[in-house]
């Protein structure tokens, strides 16, 4: 579709601010967006829609606008919602490289601009299956009552004969059709998950086609379906870093590479519609983040009980309807750590916390996308409502536990951390009341931090681990667990190494069989005099008396610690 034919449909409150002579332009999609540089994906012939939140200050019109000419950007289209008039900076850079400019109406969403141009641009290029996108949009548009995303599966499955499903970065399954056949496996959904966050890491995220992909016998075309910078950093995101553990995917059982491009405009068209779908659902947790954060707010200022229960009363309700105001709370705190430390943590946590604790294996299908996330700077923090329990249970068999909620989503996650990113998370034990909300945050930062102390892309720990002596490794610093576990096992390494007596083995499993002789001679197959010989062997290395209980607990801290 032409420009001009955008200028002339008064439902869009579109006011031309430079350009006349460029209205017969080309327009073949649209992006939102509020990158400081989104050129990475754009690939020319977009309407870019913009809230202006990357300009800081008059000179970085510039340097926007000319990124978006050098990507031959058909048109840009500034909202007035956020500064008010378009400023004067931008209207002249656009003159300066022959860009039109648009300025948005502030009563008019981006959504239906988007959608209004994918039905056009779908309806030239497709023909006939215009009126499959149409059905699209007008279901999407009207809300949980249509159906969301599932009836976009479905008419794609009944309509184009395509199976297709909507998937976490994490690898849940968000939405699938009903109509083309079973939902893939946890495991493809994991491996599909990964191989997409691996492409976008690896800048193979392709724009006009698909990442492909083959899992066993069946072909894979994965299609980004990126939200509108939810964890962007003040500014606009400057990293692919802060979205890409957030952005959900499309994945459609075809390959995709010999396609017409009426068809992956179509598929592109259906990827955009699913985009607003999940900025419509992060809008709905807006009233769960203040609630979390105000709740978090009182118990780390010391509030009294009583003002806490106050506040967990209003939340209650919101977060657990029918169920009472009484239900038993858990915190999970998660932390992102990037390397270099120039982006902050706290957001891109938050994004990844809301999609890994609504799979309703975790919290149970009746209120799985009831949790509330807040964040900081460097950590985010899930308060999670649970159904209260019986008298006679205390509550610890119940809620979250860190295996179940690592199980699956470390495939996935590692491929999008890369090798510059690490997720640690943290699980309290379930509490019932106010009181107990100190001492929950509390023990899921200090079940985070033993994570942390664990080799991994992604590690959780859980309030079971704090009882143990693991509580006290992660506290140690770096530089004296080194000097610690040299100082007892190198001598043992440096033997081992050059007579293969396997002296580190020995002392494990004289350890890990109590000091008895016996045991451990049967466990390692040796007669109890050889097994004698080579516990003295340590002793004489290390100046150790492996009778002694002091000396044994510092060999089995050293050998966790290693």
């Amino acid at each position: 579709m032409r420009l001009r034919a955008l200028l002339d449909t008064d439902a869009l409150g579109l006011t031309l601010l430079g350009g006349e002579d460029e209205l017969d332009r080309t327009v073949r999609g649209v992006m939102t967006t509020d990158l400081r540089d989104p050129s990475r994906y754009l690939s020319g012939g977009e309407l870019v829609l913009t809230g202006l939140a990357w300009r800081r200050d008059p000179g970085d019109s510039e340097s926007f606008v000319r990124l978006l000419a050098g990507a031959g950007v058909a048109a840009l289209g500034a909202g007035e919602a956020e500064l008010g008039n378009i400023p004067d900076d931008l209207i002249a850079a656009c003159v300066r490289h022959r860009l039109p400019l648009f300025a948005v109406h502030e009563s008019v969403a981006f959504a239906t601009i988007t959608e209004h141009v994918v039905r056009q641009v779908s309806g030239e290029r497709a023909g006939d299956l215009a009126a499959v996108v149409d059905r699209h949009r007008r279901m999407m548009t009207a809300g949980p009552a249509g159906g969301g995303p599932d009836v976009v599966l479905d008419l794609l499955g009944s309509d184009l004969d395509l199976r297709a499903w909507v998937l976490s970065p994490a690898g849940r399954l968000i939405a699938d059709s009903k109509v083309a056949g079973p939902a893939p496996s946890p495991e493809v959904c994991a491996a599909l998950a990964a191989e997409h966050l691996t492409a976008a890491r690896t800048g193979n995220r392709r724009v006009l086609r698909p990442h492909r992909v083959a899992i066993g016998a069946a072909t894979y075309s994965l299609f980004p379906v990126r939200g509108n910078g939810r964890t962007a950093a003040p500014g606009g995101a400057r990293d692919v870093r802060e979205t890409v553990l957030s952005d959900w995917l499309l994945a459609v059982e075809a390959d995709a590479g010999d396609w017409p491009a009426e068809r992956l405009d179509l598929l592109q068209g259906v990827a955009q519609l699913i985009a607003v779908e999940r900025d419509r659902r992060d809008a709905e947790r807006v009233v769960r983040r203040r609630l979390a954060e105000e709740v978090l707010e009182l118990v780390q200022t010391g509030a009294s009980p009583a003002e806490i229960a106050a506040r967990l009363r209003v939340a209650a309700p919101v977060l657990l309807p029918g169920l009472g105001a009484a239900p038993h709370w858990q915190i999970v705190v998660a932390r992102v750590d990037w390397a270099g430390g120039e982006i902050e943590g706290g957001p891109v946590a938050q994004a990844l916390l809301e999609e890994i604790l609504v799979d309703p294996l975790l919290t149970g299908p009746e209120h799985s996308d009831r949790i509330a996330v807040a964040h900081t700077a460097d950590e985010a923090i899930a308060l999670v409502p649970l159904p209260a329990v019986s008298s006679e249970h205390d509550g610890s068999e119940t809620g979250i536990l860190a295996e179940k909620l690592l199980a699956g989503i470390q495939e996935p996650l590692s491929a999008g951390l890369d090798d510059d990113g690490r997720l640690t998370i943290g699980v309290s034990a379930p509490v019932h009341s106010a009181e107990g909300l100190r001492g929950a945050l509390e023990e899921a930062r200090h079940a985070r931090r033993v994570a942390a102390a664990r080799p991994g892309r992604v590690c959780a720990a859980g309030h079971q681990e704090l009882a143990s002596h693991v509580l006290l490794l992660p506290f140690v610093p770096d530089d004296v667990r080194r000097a610690f576990t040299a100082r007892l096992l190198d001598p043992l390494r440096d033997y081992d190494r050059r007579h293969r007596a396997e002296l580190i083995p020995t002392l494990e499993a004289f350890l890990e069989s109590d000091g008895s002789w016996t045991r451990c001679a049967a466990r390692l197959h040796l007669h109890v005099n050889t097994l004698r010989y080579r516990v003295g062997r340590i002793e004489q290395l290390t100046s150790r008396d492996l009778s002694r209980l002091e000396d044994k607990l510092d060999f089995f801290l050293a050998l966790r610690m290693s």
